[in-house]
């Protein structure tokens, strides 16, 4: 039996993530088991025992469409966030028109992340020029990276999730020292539960509608900002797959 929960586990909620797991997992009456936290977080996406984990929107629309199944989406209390949808920051050292980073570098924490790559092509895609804009791409591997690559000078442009930002203006500002926001990009539904292709998602929702009524859990709750979730239509996620189109349709993009 799988459980990961890598998309915001940052050292410094840590436990609280561990508790949330944990509170899901009484709720849904199965023994308390450690989170899998294997860097290499797409191979427990591919896992047959997977029964909760939270996955980026761009993979679960791409690769692991049809391979993970859909439980339900989190709301964040933090700026970015709007019930269940949530946008890209993108940052830079100044502020200036978009058009003029064309031709610089772009720092991404990876090139299957909606909110790390496709945020960023979707915001900057109108001022491209022959589908071709940055003269470098460095791929971080994560948002944090990213952060620190745009403020140390290494890279000119990055896109961080909404979620992120909120975790690195509470426990690391200095990652944000000189960055200012220039823009936001379009709304998507946030990051999905999940549970494994061959699992029923109805035991882990109603897990997750007790966990999120649990008072004992409200701690761990404001310290990951969950505030509620939701159970989205089955082509909610569809939204990632039709921006992408539109941008390809409209001259099409790529980072390199």
């Amino acid at each position: 039996m799988t459980i990961s929960l890598p998309m915001y586990d940052w050292p410094e909620v840590r436990q609280a993530t561990d508790a949330w797991a944990a509170g899901v997992m009484k709720h849904l009456g199965t023994p308390a088991k450690e989170l899998d936290r294997t860097p290499d977080y797409f191979s427990l996406w591919r896992r047959p025992d997977l029964i909760f984990s939270q996955t980026c929107g761009y993979p679960f629309t791409h690769e692991f469409r049809g391979r993970l199944v859909y439980a339900a989406t989190p709301h964040y209390a933090v700026p970015g966030c709007e019930g269940a949808n949530y946008c890209s920051f993108i940052f830079a050292r100044e502020h200036r028109p978009l058009a003029s980073f064309m031709g610089g570098s772009a720092a991404v924490n990876n090139r299957d992340s909606m909110s790390g790559m496709l945020a960023l092509k979707l915001v900057l895609a109108p001022h491209a020029t022959n589908g071709r804009f940055f003269s470098e791409v460095l791929e971080t591997g994560g948002h944090v990276q990213s952060m620190i690559a745009v403020r140390d000078a290494k890279a000119d442009i990055c896109s961080i999730d909404s979620v992120c930002v909120a975790l690195a203006r509470r426990y690391r500002p200095d990652y944000l020292d000189g960055l200012v926001e220039i823009a936001r990009s379009p709304m998507v539904p946030s990051l999905p539960y999940v549970t494994g292709g061959g699992s029923d998602p109805a035991n882990l929702r109603r897990a997750l509608d007790k966990a999120f009524a649990d008072p004992q859990l409200a701690d761990v709750r404001e310290a990951l900002f969950l505030k509620a979730h939701s159970i989205l239509a089955a082509n909610a996620y569809d939204r990632i797959l039709m921006l992408e189109r539109q941008m390809e349709e409209s001259g099409g993009l790529i980072l390199l």
